[in-house]
């Protein structure tokens, strides 16, 4: 059950990863991310994209380390307080991404969060 979470924490990181890859090319996707205000991002939002891919793979890492599928980031303590870090990131991630101004972010990337919360939090626990 641990590795599903874990593979499933991947492919949901990897969407995403993608979206933000089609973010940075300028694709007219932005009302579904940053706050919705932009239909194609800004620069500045451009470089933010950049970055969330960076983290998402270090995200993934660390819920593929938590299952056992990878070694450990720095230490197994450390990879146990950052998964539930990333847990309680995910489900601010839910609060935020519901109170958007943007209909198409809240009904996107509210159930996205909601999913990696969970997600996260079954991989915290074991």
């Amino acid at each position: 059950m641990v590795q599903v979470c874990a593979f499933v924490v991947a492919a949901v990181l990897a969407a995403l990863a993608i979206f933000q890859i089609a973010l940075i090319a300028g694709a007219p996707l932005g009302r579904l991310a940053w706050g919705g205000q932009h239909k194609v991002l800004p620069p500045k939002l451009r470089l933010g994209s950049g970055v969330s891919i960076v983290l998402y793979g270090v995200f993934a890492y660390i819920a593929l380390a938590r299952a056992g599928l990878t070694g450990p980031v720095i230490s197994e303590s450390f990879t146990d307080v950052t998964a539930w870090v990333l847990t309680a990131y995910f489900a601010l991630g839910v609060v935020m991404n519901g109170i958007s101004r943007s209909r198409p972010e809240r009904l996107t990337m509210t159930p996205a969060a909601l999913a990696l919360a969970l997600l996260y939090l079954v991989l915290s626990l074991s």
